[in-house]
This record gives C-alpha cells, structure tokens and sequence, in this order.
C-alpha cells in the first residue's frame, strides 16, 4: 500500500507540474497547483483502493491520474478573452 501512495504521489506531482508548465495563464498560482496534484491522486487511489480492496495496482493508478487531472481542472480559470477593436470604421457604421 505504501507503494501505491509513494506513485498516486509522484503520478500528482507530475500531473501537477505540467499542468502549471504548460498552462500557465490558467493556473497562475503555482503553490495551489503543485499541492492540489499529488493531494487529489492520494485521495483518488485511497478511494478506489478501498473500494477494490487490494492485488489491482494498475486500476488504483488510473484512479489516481484521472482523480488527479479532474480535481485540478477545479483549480483552472478560465481563459481570458481578448476583444479587439477593429482600428478603421467599418463602412456604414457611425463612430461615436
């Protein structure tokens, strides 16, 4: 069991650290995103441990990364959207 939580961990850390690597606009504070990864794997392979009981490694690991990747999408904000102002008057329109 000790060796599941040091991977559902390490799985986190990873998620985690990518996530904040990639998307940086998105997850501005990187504390917030490199604790909640390793916390949220822990808390997903935990859950389907004891809920599969022990001898399935592989799908406790898979529970771990998909727990992992959808608590920290709670994490995310939203991308920022940029709206340009066209820079000539379109033809018709009155400029105020």
């Amino acid at each position: 069991m000790i060796w599941e939580t040091l991977g559902a961990v390490l799985i986190g850390f990873a998620i985690a650290l990518s996530a904040a690597r990639w998307l940086p606009d998105r997850f501005p504070a990187s504390s917030l995103t490199l604790a909640t990864g390793p916390v949220a794997a822990v808390l997903g392979a935990l859950l389907t441990r004891s809920i599969l009981g022990p001898g399935h490694p592989v799908q406790v690991m898979v529970a771990a990364i998909a727990v992992g990747a959808a608590l920290l999408s709670v994490v995310a904000r939203p991308p920022r959207r940029r709206f340009r102002r066209p820079t000539t008057p379109l033809k018709g329109h009155r400029t105020a």
